[in-house]
């Protein structure tokens, strides 16, 4: 008998491993292209008066690259701090959709896991934990952790090296390295092709964000194209067939 609980402890061990570290290779490709912003948020931070460790504990707290940079412009500038809140809402409103979304995946995790789960969440975390869940393996908490974990260790980590040495990546630019996380964008919305109504859905997502890009302008066209996105797949959804029916 002990031998048996024995055996069934260390397959579960192995198996968390092996959990974490699945996820943990999904989250070294999302480290590599999300360096550049990691290292250019620090050395703007600097520029706009913070001091390392202040650049720092902004990346450790709000882990959101687009927020921080709204938040580094407007610190300081004698801006009400309503409307820095307000623009860092705005900027992040699509976090509201992915959570909505992601929550489904994530119910069975206990609330403290939930808590730092959504804390965690980003645009490639939650589309490898949709991936992940259409394939038919489990989310679990280790898995999610193991996406997770290099990408906010190392975007800490850029921002210390980006405020100490900021100003040898100071037109990111002019390398192209500014390409890196768009083309990871769009292979991560190729991956899902193969779901109902794809292309009439990331069309119409598409054209509008560009429209209200536009005419409305920055942040605001990231959350109108995926709710135009929504719309789309609302209006085009296929009723389920009901089950045992002829």
């Amino acid at each position: 008998m002990d031998e048996q609980i024995y055996q069934r402890t260390a397959t579960g061990e192995t198996s968390s491993r092996t959990q974490f570290w699945e996820g943990f290779v999904k989250g070294l490709p999302i480290m590599v292209a999300s360096a550049p912003f990691g290292l250019l948020f620090g050395a703007l931070a600097i520029d706009n008066g913070f001091t390392v460790g202040e650049a720092v504990f902004m990346s450790a707290s709000i882990f959101g690259g687009a927020s921080q940079m709204v938040g580094i412009e407007l610190f300081g500038h004698n801006v009400p701090a309503w409307l820095i809140v307000f623009s860092i809402f705005a900027v992040n409103f699509r976090h509201v959709l992915y959570s909505a979304a992601v929550g489904r995946r994530i119910g069975h995790f206990k609330p403290l896991q939930g808590l730092l789960s959504y804390f965690l969440l980003t645009d490639p975390q939650y589309a490898e934990t949709e991936k992940r869940a259409e394939s038919g393996k489990p989310v679990t908490f280790i898995w999610y952790l193991g996406v997770a974990t290099p990408i906010y260790v190392m975007w800490v980590l850029e921002a210390w090296i980006g405020g100490l040495f900021g100003n040898l990546i100071s037109d990111p630019h002019a390398l192209g390295i500014d390409m890196l996380l768009p083309i990871y964008f769009l292979g991560l919305v190729m991956g899902f092709r193969k779901r109902d109504n794809w292309g009439p859905i990331v069309i119409a997502s598409g054209v509008v964000s560009i429209i209200a890009y536009k005419t409305i302008g920055s942040p605001w066209h990231v959350s109108i194209g995926a709710l135009a996105g929504i719309l789309v797949a609302v209006i085009v959804a296929k009723p389920e067939k009901a089950q045992g029916k002829d």
